[in-house]
């Protein structure tokens, strides 16, 4: 697929509409058409001030004050997303393939674990770095985490093929796409409040904090037991599954937290 709609050497468009007027590659006249900007006319394509250095900020095991305020800059950036052309329609003639008509579609990356990652671009150059081909969508952080949401993507990938490149967990991706302020979970009030509901059902707990897990910057949320004295390694068992499966079932506290770990102390 081209941009260019008029012929290098003549001057007449290179597709035209049932009526002759100027039209895209697949005959869909130009007249009327509108390109959505999404706010950000006149974009140059470099990455807003400060962004990047946020983003290396991210890397190598972050405190949650330095993670909490890179999402606040991330949240309010414009971001590109890359399109990449895919074949509909194809005709043979000799011997050659050739495409005769072709969509535009959002890419998705895939690990080799299954999980699915929308990579995003905080720049021109840093798309290009990855893939000079992709045609960039400039959209709203918000934006890019609903993309990747709706294709089933697991975590976002940042600056993909750049020393700066990081990965936004998916605590992170579903901060984004509900439009409300990352917060560490075990700082969260609403992860507070279901962890609490879920220990209050289990009589051997006598109290319980929450605390940053291991590794640092994995999203880990650790939740101490303060348990009974006298139980048994079974019974241990069986209330932090309980517990674990409690908290899992609200699907808005699961969104918040990344990795759930337990740890144990006898109760005071």
């Amino acid at each position: 697929m081209t941009d260019r709609a008029r012929g290098p050497a003549d001057g007449e468009f290179a597709h035209v509409d049932a009526d002759g007027r100027p039209a895209d590659s697949a005959g869909q006249a130009w007249s009327g058409k509108t390109i959505p900007t999404h706010g950000f006319a006149g974009d140059t394509g470099e990455a807003q001030p400060g962004l990047v250095a946020a983003l290396r900020a991210l890397q190598g095991g972050p405190a949650p004050e330095t993670e909490a305020a890179a999402m606040r800059r991330i949240a309010g950036a414009r971001w590109l997303v890359p399109v990449v052309a895919v074949a509909t329609e194809v005709t043979e003639s000799d011997g050659l393939v050739s495409d005769t008509r072709s969509d535009m579609a959002t890419v998705t990356l895939t690990s080799p674990d299954g999980s699915r990652a929308l990579p995003m671009f905080s720049s021109l150059a840093s798309l290009a770095e990855w893939d000079p081909a992709a045609r960039p969508v400039a959209v709203p952080a918000a934006s890019a985490a609903q993309a990747a949401v709706s294709e089933g993507c697991d975590v976002l990938v940042v600056d993909v093929a750049s020393a700066h490149a990081v990965v936004l967990r998916s605590s992170m991706l579903w901060a984004l796409a509900q439009q409300r302020e990352w917060r560490p979970s075990h700082l969260d009030t609403h992860v507070a409040t279901a962890v609490g509901r879920a220990c209050a059902e289990e009589p051997d707990v006598q109290g319980h904090r929450l605390e940053a897990g291991a590794p640092a910057g994995g999203g880990v949320l650790r939740v101490v037991l303060g348990l009974r004295t006298g139980l048994g390694a079974d019974d241990v068992s069986a209330i932090a599954t309980r517990i674990g499966e409690r908290i899992a079932s609200d699907g808005e506290t699961r969104a918040r937290i990344d990795a759930l770990t337990f740890a144990l102390e006898a109760a005071d």
